[in-house]
């Protein structure tokens, strides 16, 4: 049985702005606290490959691995998954944006198997993705709605 999460989060910006900026893979260092780098491997009208390095965990270490990414812009949905695994013997994610009052709504669900022998179990990874998607999602909110209000992209 698969580990999911799911997490939420209303942004007050209008949607081609949410879409745009979440969906700018070479910016994500900006827009997410945990990402160093984003390197764009191929990308084409329907899908971009790419490679995130996070900045340096409390222990030191940093990570890196290869995802692929299909948003679909007309049913306001983005498709992905990590080429390069890691710890996990999969991840699959989906984010949604949805119209709501206040904004739109996104919606990040993961799920996810751990590789045995990793150092983590799949609750143990629950729980670190249910937080630090909670922590993410709140940034990507600041940055955003900042950016609406100061003119930066509207």
């Amino acid at each position: 049985m698969p580990a999911r999460t799911d997490n939420r989060v209303v942004i007050d910006a209008p949607f081609e702005t949410v879409w745009d900026l979440t969906n700018d893979v070479a910016s994500w260092p900006s827009l997410f606290t945990e990402y160093a780098s984003a390197e764009i491997l191929a990308e084409n009208p329907d899908s971009v490959r790419f490679r995130l390095t996070t900045v340096p965990d409390p222990d030191g270490s940093v990570w890196s691995w290869v995802s692929e990414r299909f948003p679909d812009k007309e049913n306001r949905s983005v498709t992905a998954h990590r080429i390069e695994t890691g710890p996990f013997d999969y991840l699959r994610l989906r984010w949604d944006y949805r119209e709501v009052a206040g904004g739109v709504e996104l919606r990040w669900r993961q799920e996810f198997q751990v590789r045995p022998g990793s150092p983590f179990d799949d609750a143990a990874m629950t729980e670190r993705l249910n937080r630090t998607s909670g922590e993410q999602m709140q940034h990507i909110k600041a940055v955003i709605e900042s950016r609406v209000t100061s003119g930066g992209h509207a």
